[in-house]
């Protein structure tokens, strides 16, 4: 009989050895580069939106109202609330004290346009004159028609605000805005929820997550603290969110001035 040339069982099995291990090595080597890679994007993923926070969060504190910058904490949570600049101009005419109440004021036309339902505020230099109606400082516009180079501004009732600025410095604002910075990692912007006495810890409105993975020990370091204005020094908001991730982490040091111009 013809002899059949073939394999051996002996051969089958290195072969499916070798195999194996060929398999496991190269199986090895991807899984570890993936992991490099979902480690990298995650990395880029935090740099990129820890970035964005504190830069939105730096530009939208040096264009607020002066004086309206104010912190509050808890164990839990930090919220910053300002408020942010709409308008600003010098003004004209202005019912201030021991004079009749009035309506109506005349300001110089400004780039941006004013709108019925903004408040208007004059030398304000504290949260209280920000956030308190009762301080006179902060009146509702109920309509607003310009004529070449002056606006006149009409509020809801006859006013009298409390001060007049040295400057003849006047801002038209819209809704409060906070930045809270929970212990559990997220970072929230709120808006639109109005003006309150007290701080709000966070405010009923529903949040917009800015960031994530905030790695603050909110007992012995606040991401956040605040140096108050005076009339002649600027506000100066101090960021120093630190960030956790895949057992590292990292701090922004960065300082904001709120100037005040009042």
């Amino acid at each position: 009989m013809r002899r059949h040339a073939g394999f051996t069982l002996v051969e089958l099995v290195t072969v499916i050895l070798i195999l194996g291990i060929l398999a496991v090595g190269v199986s090895g080597f991807l899984i570890f580069g993936t992991r490099i890679f979902m480690d990298a994007s995650a990395t880029d993923r935090l740099i990129g939106s820890s970035r964005f926070v504190v830069e939105r969060l730096s530009r939208e504190l040096q264009g607020s109202i002066p004086g309206s910058v104010r912190l509050s904490h808890n164990n839990q949570l930090q919220c910053v609330e300002f408020l942010p600049q709409q308008a600003s101009g010098s003004y004209l005419t202005l019912p201030v004290t021991a004079q009749t109440r009035d309506d109506n004021m005349q300001v110089f036309t400004p780039k941006t346009v004013l709108q019925a339902g903004m408040q208007l505020l004059v030398y304000p230099l504290s949260a209280a004159d920000v956030y308190d109606a009762s301080r006179s400082k902060r009146f509702n516009v109920k309509s607003v028609s310009s004529s070449g180079a002056v606006t006149d501004i009409v509020f809801d009732t006859p006013v009298i605000f409390a001060e007049a600025s040295p400057s003849k410095r006047w801002y038209a604002a819209a809704q409060p805005v906070s930045y809270c910075f929970f212990a559990t990692g997220q970072i929230r912007r709120y808006g639109a929820y109005g003006y309150q006495l007290s701080q709000p810890l966070p405010p009923a409105s529903t949040g917009v997550l800015m960031a994530e993975d905030l790695g603050n020990d909110f007992s012995s370091q606040l991401p956040l603290a605040l140096t108050p204005a005076s009339l002649t020094n600027n506000a100066i908001v101090q960021l120093r969110p630190r960030f956790n991730l895949l057992g590292e982490s990292f701090t922004y040091q960065h300082q904001v001035q709120v100037f005040n111009v009042p």
